[in-house]
């Protein structure tokens, strides 16, 4: 048995866990590598600085289109923000238009470049200074350019792009928005970039259309704890008018910065032409890579020429590990039988405001999150997700299963049917070397399509990646099954009408939804979909659905009473998200559109190990009390922990109650732990008049073998007295590069800080230095009332690193109500050098200032000081308030 690590108190646990992740910067590929210093090979972000136009209008891709009148905006862009309840089809949909203007570095002349688009909504085509360099269908990879013919190394160059992702059933989805259930809003809503190298190079997978091929293909084989093989194979091109001699060396770079592997392999490369070279390296006791030890190499390519001269290279990230499924064994991860069922969730990409335009620290704090509950798989539905996000999940330690487009849809259309192969070909070219895919699900989901179109999918992706560890799953109801390994299904032990009625013992199982539980498919009225805001006993009903209902369904519980056979779950949903053919969003996520947690992500939480391990992420012993004490809560206390016993205090004075957790063969590890009927209101009305509300409180404690672990105490929220603000932002920093941005969160308070959930107030945020608020009144961004005791807001760094300062107050201001809080927090410079026109930037910049607070500070400071004496003298008139209200009022 495995020693518990475990530190006094769990509490203590996370806020070692927060200080070893203060300002974190997350490291994201950059057009599918990582920037190698001194290599020849350099890449600008041109996120920043886009003229933009919602609508279709005439002669926009030529060079000298005025477009001095269109508005400024930075990438990823979702077209426009949106209000948190932006279903049934609000969001705009048809053409958009991007001009970007740039002069390039005169150092970059006589280079190969390539403009990277990670990728477009819908329809696009983009023109270089004119002249039409690509036009792309389909939203979810990415659109590569060779745009070096046409740069004007003489002046303004200019970039035109045309998106348009109104309905079109030529490509996946396919499906009209009207009927589909989710959102895919529009614009160039992922990153931009321009890779510059030299013309001996490694040359872009989903550019050279190489199967099996292009780019730097990593697989692992023949993996033990003693060793392991790594193939590499490389694509390189000769733009040169000779032929090229040299070599490709490899370094193999472990976390602590020590080269452990080393390889060369000769090139021969004729002029104006391209070839493969492959190369295996063996690596003696290799750090294999799992959830729980999410290791990473760094894995270092140069290739060098005669006079051993770097003329091109990068890094990838690569993590060693054999993953195997054994039919009625299950699923083996570096040689071992998984020792559990693997729980995880889907993921759709839209957040709140943003739409589907989100930055990669968004997507690093989503993994983030869903690894801090112990997720261990995420389920790309229905699309491949930004690399970002990929790139977090090597990094945290989720597995995933990368999605085809599509859902409910199939079009007869030959060109439909190839779109679909063309992105399984390049979603297998795109996502490949990343140690955390588990599955490829390149079957278009929920979709009755021909037999045979199974079988190609599954031949494409093993054409693609010809190596072990590479697995394909489909719906055990789908056409075309037969020729997968892995079946999606529901267990006998879940909901009895979508269990499998047939179990194949050399297949693998796993449900790749669970949790929903509607009562029709038009109303969709379900006890998994409760917006936060519904409160405590809606949030206490979700929780439970999910854990271990009281009738018989796909649930926690369900899933862990699973054979071997059945690897596991993804819950549908990890967040709260928008909709297209339905009029509400989807309220069924663990955390709401913000990503601010309900009570269910706690029940998850308490599902983790408690042994407390190095992963970057919160682990260990962990308590909450699903409570908050108001006049309408439940004389009921519910708790979640994975501890062994909880230990209930309620009130200074008042009784200690004691659960104790009972071993069990199988089933939820931790299951709810109720407390029931330990709360009365009426007690704590009682001490509060005899002025002891200090002595109100509930305490719980969480024990293993005996030793506290954890512990949580919460108070009843008294008289609302101020606001107070925090940042949601994982520990990471914030970067200045004009796109980066961060949720804070504003927080009705008593006067010792607990949140007053019961509250209707709407908050109005200003901001001053070197950032903007998202969002505006049109939204309900700005002011955003409250919701469930808080109000999040979205706050986007500009291109220059220094200091914000974001105040908070009521709408409307009085003298008795909450006075206003403030956060002051800083940007750090962007990783990545930013290519844009100064000119173009100062017009956003200029308009976002006038939303800013104008105010000086001394002014402000002689605010403060006028509001606290304010609050001083209205101290004084309660306390004669409360005197009189006891004379006269209501009898002791």
């Amino acid at each position: 048995m495995k020693k518990l690590r475990i530190f006094l108190l769990g509490v203590v646990g996370l806020l070692v866990s927060m200080a070893s992740l203060a300002n974190y910067t997350p490291e994201f590929s950059t057009a599918g590598f990582f920037q190698l210093k001194d290599s020849g090979r350099e890449v600008y972000s041109m996120n920043v600085a886009w003229r933009f136009y919602k609508g279709a209008v005439e002669g926009a891709e030529a060079s000298d289109f005025d477009d001095a009148n269109w508005g400024v905006v930075a990438l990823p862009h979702g077209i426009e923000y949106l209000p948190t309840e932006a279903s049934g089809c609000v969001n705009y949909q048809g053409e958009v238009w991007y001009r970007k203007h740039f002069e390039p570095d005169h150092t970059l002349k006589g280079k190969k470049l390539f403009l990277h688009f990670e990728a477009i909504m819908g329809k696009s085509k983009v023109w270089i200074n004119g002249q039409l360099v690509k036009e792309h269908f389909g939203g979810f990879l990415p659109v590569i350019a060779d745009v070096t013919p046409y740069i004007n190394w003489d002046g303004d160059n200019v970039i035109a792009v045309l998106a348009d992702n109104s309905n079109d059933p030529l490509y996946p989805p396919g499906k009209p928005q009207e009927t589909l259930d989710f959102a895919y809003f529009g614009g160039i809503y992922r990153d931009c970039w321009l890779v510059a190298h030299n013309n001996i190079y490694i040359t872009d997978p989903n550019y050279e259309d190489e199967i099996a091929g292009g780019g730097l293909l990593v697989a692992s084989d023949k993996v033990s704890e003693i060793s392991a093989e790594v193939t590499v194979k490389a694509h390189l091109r000769n733009e040169l008018k000779c032929s090229f001699r040299g070599v490709i060396e490899y370094e193999l770079i472990n976390n602590k910065g020590e080269v452990v592997v080393t390889s060369e392999v000769a090139l021969r490369l004729k002029a104006q032409k391209a070839q493969h070279v492959a190369n295996k390296l063996t690596v003696d006791k290799p750090n294999l890579w799992s959830p729980d030890s999410p290791y990473l190499y760094n894995l270092v390519v140069r290739v060098k020429d005669e006079n051993n001269q770097v003329v091109d290279g990068y890094r990838r990230r690569i993590g060693i590990r054999s993953i195997e499924f054994k039919g009625e064994d299950g699923f083996w991860l570096n040689g071992k039988p998984y020792p559990q069922p693997l729980i995880g969730a889907n993921r759709h990409q839209d957040f709140a405001v943003l739409g589907n335009a989100l930055p990669n620290s968004l997507h690093w704090r989503d993994a983030k999150k869903l690894r801090d509950v112990g997720l261990k798989v995420i389920r790309n539905a229905h699309y491949p997700q930004d690399p970002a996000f990929m790139d977090a999940c090597d990094e945290l330690g989720l597995f995933v299963i990368v999605n085809t487009p599509g859902w409910q849809f199939w079009n007869d259309e030959p060109i439909f049917e190839q779109h679909v192969y063309s992105d399984i070909r390049n979603m297998v070219r795109r996502d490949r070397n990343h140690a955390s895919i588990w599955l490829w699900e390149p079957i278009l989901n929920e979709t009755w399509y021909p037999d045979y179109f199974a079988k190609n999918t599954r031949a494409i992706v093993e054409s693609e990646f010809p190596y072990p560890g590479c697995y394909c799953a489909c719906d055990a109801e789908a056409k075309g099954n037969e020729h997968f390994d892995i079946l999606f299904g529901h267990p006998s032990t879940g909901d009895q009408n979508w269990a499998l009625k047939h179990i194949d013992p050399n297949k693998t199982y796993f449900t790749r939804e669970w949790g929903d539980n509607v009562d029709d498919w038009n109303s969709h009225n379900s006890p998994s979909r409760v917006n936060k805001g519904w409160g405590e006993q809606a949030m206490l009903i979700q929780a439970n659905h999910y854990a271990k209902p009281d009738y018989q369904y796909t649930c926690y519980d369900a899933l862990f009473r699973t054979t071997r056979q059945h690897a596991g779950g993804a819950l549908w949903h990890s967040f709260d998200h928008q909709r297209g053919y339905h009029p509400d969003p989807f309220y069924g996520g663990i955390m709401d559109v913000f990503r601010q947690p309900k009570y269910s992500y706690e029940l998850f939480k308490a599902q983790r190990s408690p042994i407390q391990t190095d992963i970057m992420a919160e682990t260990g012993p962990t308590v909450f009390i699903a409570h908050e004490m108001t006049p309408f809560s439940s004389s009921d206390v519910t708790v979640y922990s994975n501890c062994d016993e909880v230990r209930l205090q309620v009130f200074k004075e008042g009784k200690q109650y004691v659960y104790k957790r009972e071993k069990t063969e199988n089933g939820i590890l931790n299951p709810i732990v109720v407390f029931s009927g330990v709360y009365d209101f009426m007690a704590d009305k009682a001490l509060s008049r005899k002025r002891k509300q200090e002595e109100v409180f509930m305490q719980a404690d969480g024990y293993i073998n005996g030793q506290k672990v954890a512990t949580h105490r919460i108070e009843p929220a008294r008289r609302p007295e101020k606001l107070v603000l925090w940042l949601d932002d994982e520990g990471t920093a914030l970067q200045a590069d004009g796109s980066d941005c961060v949720t804070l969160v504003a927080g009705v308070a008593d006067k010792s800080g607990n949140i007053k959930r019961l509250n209707n107030y709407f908050i109005k945020f200003t901001i001053e230095g070197e950032g903007t608020l998202l969002g505006d009144e049109s939204i309900m961004a700005n002011p955003r009332p409250v919701n469930w005791g808080t109000a999040p807001v979205l706050v986007q760094a500009t291109t220059k690193p220094g200091d914000i300062k974001v105040t908070a107050s009521v709408l409307l201001e009085g003298s008795q109500t909450p006075i206003r809080g403030e956060l002051t927090f800083s940007s750090d410079g962007a990783s990545n050098k930013l290519l844009f026109n100064a000119n173009e930037w100062a017009d956003k910049t200029r308009n976002a200032a006038s939303t800013t607070s104008q105010a000086t500070k001394s002014d402000q400071d002689l605010l403060k000081e006028v509001e606290a004496l304010k609050r001083e003298l209205n101290a004084l008139k309660l306390k004669e308030v409360e005197r009189q209200q006891e004379a006269f009022g209501e009898k002791k």
